[in-house]
C-alpha cells in the first residue's frame, strides 16, 4: 500500500464518503443509511484514508467465532496501490481480535480481480449461490478462510 494512505475505524462523518464510493463501484450499492447502522451497532468498518480523503472502505459482521466481510470498495481513482488488499488484512486482524477464527464472503463470478486478490490471501471456494446478485443477475462464489488465532503463525 502506498505511505500516505491510513487504515483507521470509520466515523460517523465518513459515512457520505464511504456511500459515494459505494454508488459508484457497486450496480447494486447499499445506502447510507446501512452504513450508519453498521457504525451503530459496532461492527468492524474501515476507511482508508489519505489527507481527508476517503479512498476505500471494508466492513465485516461476526457471530461466535464465525465472521463474514460483507463489502470491499475502493475509489476508482485509488485502485491498483494495494488499498483492497491493505483494508482486507487489517479487517481480519480485526476479527481475529474478536475470536472470528472462520471468515466467508461472496464474490461475483466474473469478478476476476477480486476473486485473486481473496485466493492470493488464502480464501478458498466453498460454494455458490446462484442468482445471487441482481443487478445484473449472476451467481456469487463463496469463499472462505481460516484466521489462525493470535500469536499463531499460519497463511490465512
Amino acid at each position: 500500500m502506498v505511505a500516505p494512505y491510513r487504515i483507521r475505524p470509520a466515523q460517523p462523518a465518513d459515512v457520505a464518503a464511504v456511500a459515494a464510493i459505494e454508488r459508484a463501484v457497486f450496480s447494486d450499492p447499499w445506502s447510507a443509511n446501512d452504513f450508519t447502522e453498521c457504525l451503530a451497532a459496532e461492527i468492524p468498518l474501515l476507511v482508508a484514508v489519505r489527507g481527508p480523503t476517503v479512498a476505500g472502505y471494508a466492513v465485516a459482521h461476526y457471530a461466535a467465532d464465525e465472521g463474514e466481510i460483507l463489502n470491499l470498495g475502493v475509489a476508482v481513482a485509488h485502485r491498483r496501490g494495494g488499498i483492497g488488499r491493505a483494508l482486507v488484512e487489517r479487517l481480519l486482524e480485526e476479527l481475529r481480535e474478536r475470536g472470528v477464527r472462520i471468515v466467508y464472503l461472496e464474490v461475483r463470478e466474473s469478478n476476476a480481480a477480486a476473486r485473486r486478490l481473496y485466493e492470493s490471501m488464502g480464501f478458498a471456494a466453498v460454494g455458490r449461490r446462484a442468482r445471487y446478485y441482481r443487478r445484473p443477475v449472476e451467481d456469487a462464489v463463496i469463499l472462505r478462510a481460516g484466521i489462525p488465532a493470535a500469536g499463531v503463525s499460519a497463511k490465512l
